[in-house]
């Protein structure tokens, strides 16, 4: 996504053959758990790109795209016993609070957010188990896993949402494979964050966004496929 809400289509700007500059906007999206419509959309400014790392901010009031109940019930709303199985549709809405600095390694089960409080005092990392990023023309995509990993600023961490993955395993929204994959992804992450190796280490969470960058726009073609998005 270019300046004013357009779909980058250069090769050259990012996906597979190359990386996005500084300052591109690009859509960060979650296909649903066991089906192919993207469900969460969110655009994003890029801060870094390269064989090392993808950094996307994701700016205060931005407009995204999140999954609800088909009654409009926020999804954390409903009992986790019907939570998954319950009809579904998407609803727009703006990014509250001080916004997300998003980190991906190439090819790591996971990416690491940074959460600020107001004023920039650091809050913490977020550890979000999921698919590897595939890249487009456009922005990534992935299929998030359910499970997660809180890291406070002294190196402290604890799992979260393992209620959530338990209850998507008997829901059938993973298999007994794909879960010990998560799992083993989730310990790998582990080690890391024991290590304090990268991200942690890199200083991230002394980074500001740069005062000239707009808030990304959200297209009308968000949900389309990659395929769709690069013609």
């Amino acid at each position: 996504m270019a300046d004013g809400g357009a779909v980058t289509t250069d090769r050259e700007a990012g996906g597979p053959a190359g990386f996005w500059a500084p300052g591109s906007q690009i859509l960060w999206r979650y296909r649903e758990n066991a089906g192919p419509r993207v469900h969460i959309a969110r655009p994003v400014t890029v801060v870094r790109d390269d064989r090392e790392v993808l950094a996307v901010w994701l700016a205060p009031g931005t407009e995204c795209v999140k999954p609800v109940l088909a009654d409009g019930t926020p999804v954390h709303g409903e009992p986790l016993e019907t939570r998954y199985t319950r009809p579904r549709t998407v609803q727009r809405g703006r990014w509250l609070g001080t916004g997300v600095l998003k980190l991906a390694r190439p090819g790591e089960p996971w990416s690491v957010w940074l959460f600020w409080e107001p004023g920039w005092r650091f809050k913490n990392w977020y550890v979000n188990l999921e698919e590897p990023l595939t890249r487009w023309a456009g922005g990534v995509d992935s299929e998030d896993h359910f499970l997660d990993i809180d890291v406070q600023p002294d190196g402290r961490w604890h799992w979260r949402d393992e209620d959530e993955f338990a209850q998507a395993r008997g829901d059938g929204l993973m298999d007994e494979g794909l879960a010990a994959r998560v799992r083993r992804a989730g310990l790998d992450a582990v080690e890391v964050i024991r290590a304090w190796g990268p991200p942690f280490r890199d200083g991230w969470q002394n980074w500001r966004p740069d005062p000239s960058w707009a808030v990304p726009s959200l297209p009308e073609d968000w949900d389309r496929t990659p395929a769709q998005l690069s013609s």
